[in-house]
């Protein structure tokens, strides 16, 4: 069974292994431990049992806030693990009054755009050579909070 839960110092290596498998510049171990202190950071953890399935958050500046990622373990995947983590961001997002979520997305992986469009974000713009290791440019999405309450459906909830 999946839990939601917010992440601690102790999930941090943990974190950043699941890092490495996800992502070609990962974040360190010290990177999550920053995160942690960080007043501005809200971050959600998928713990399935004891092992720690995904993770997503955002940083708030003042009524927006800016996904920095989302990630989920490639043997918990095609789990709707990770719509449900953007269901829960969506909602810390309201409980910190955010007005808009943005993100930005490597331009080639359509799984990931997808998933956001599911979950109601829209294609704003893009940002050119955004991504390195490879150069890639990124899509840029966003979801206002009014639209995400009408638009999130009980498809985005973790039922599985």
């Amino acid at each position: 069974m999946i839990t939601f839960l917010d992440i601690t110092r102790e999930d941090a290596k943990a974190l950043a292994q699941l890092d490495k498998e996800c992502f070609s510049v990962p974040w360190s171990e010290k990177s999550f431990l920053d995160e942690v202190s960080n007043q501005a950071a809200k971050y959600v953890i998928a713990k399935d049992g004891d092992i720690i399935a995904g993770y997503a958050g955002f940083w708030q500046v003042l009524d927006e806030g800016q996904i920095t990622n989302v990630a989920v373990r490639k043997d918990s995947r095609r789990r709707k693990i990770a719509s449900a983590m953007i269901f829960e961001l969506i909602k810390k997002a309201i409980q910190h009054n955010i007005s808009r979520l943005t993100l930005e997305v490597r331009k080639s992986n359509n799984a990931a755009i997808s998933l956001y469009t599911s979950c109601g974000f829209k294609v704003v713009g893009e940002r050119k050579n955004y991504y390195h290791s490879p150069t890639e440019n990124a899509v840029l999405m966003e979801l206002t909070i009014p639209d995400a309450l009408s638009s999130v459906t009980e498809r985005t909830r973790y039922n599985g």
